[in-house]
């Protein structure tokens, strides 16, 4: 059985992933703010770019979650078949 432990990103991946994120949300609430036009397009644009960024969010944890769960029962199986044979090994 593997006894590796998984280690998170690292401190690098991280500041760079929420960099990334901070300065592609900053562009567009300035390209909002800055855009030509009345309120109501801009409130549209606001809420629909708001939208875009908290499914994104969602999807990626619901993805990640369901990769973490197939992981964890994939563990289990082995768990299990390594316990079935051993039992019959002996």
């Amino acid at each position: 059985m593997n006894d590796t432990l998984n280690l998170p990103n690292t401190s690098s991946w991280t500041f760079f992933v929420k960099l990334t994120f901070g300065i592609a949300l900053t562009a567009m609430v300035a390209f909002i703010f800055f855009l030509e036009g009345n309120l109501l397009t801009k409130g549209y644009l606001a809420l629909n770019a708001l939208f875009l960024v908290s499914s994104t969010i969602m999807l990626s944890k619901t993805l990640r979650d369901d990769h973490e769960a197939q992981r964890l029962i994939s563990r289990i199986n082995e768990a299990k078949t390594n316990k079935i044979l051993k039992e019959y090994a002996e």
